[in-house]
């Protein structure tokens, strides 16, 4: 088991969509092979700071996830319309 943290920075005004487009990530993530859960949290100190911890068997199922054109439609989408910078992800053994 392997857990990832992944951290995003959301443009000011783009909380919701960002939320709501983590709902239709849940779905992608749900068909993902070696995927267990995943889980959004908002900074409450922070505006527009949220980590998604991710359960994955193990980390070569989350390396070909990531690889994957569902996974990459959806950071280019964020990127282009919702996120003020890069995410940045960690793995934690």
């Amino acid at each position: 088991m392997v857990t990832i943290g992944m951290n995003y920075n959301v443009l000011p005004g783009k909380e919701s969509a960002f939320e709501n487009a983590f709902k239709a990530v849940i779905t992608a993530l749900s068909k993902a092979e070696g995927h267990t859960e995943s889980r959004l949290y908002r900074d409450v100190d922070q505006s527009g700071n949220y980590l998604i911890m991710s359960r994955w068997e193990d980390e070569d199922a989350y390396q070909r996830f990531i690889a994957s054109e569902a996974f990459r439609n959806v950071t280019n989408w964020g990127k282009e319309n919702i996120l003020s910078g890069r995410p940045s992800h960690q793995v934690f053994k």
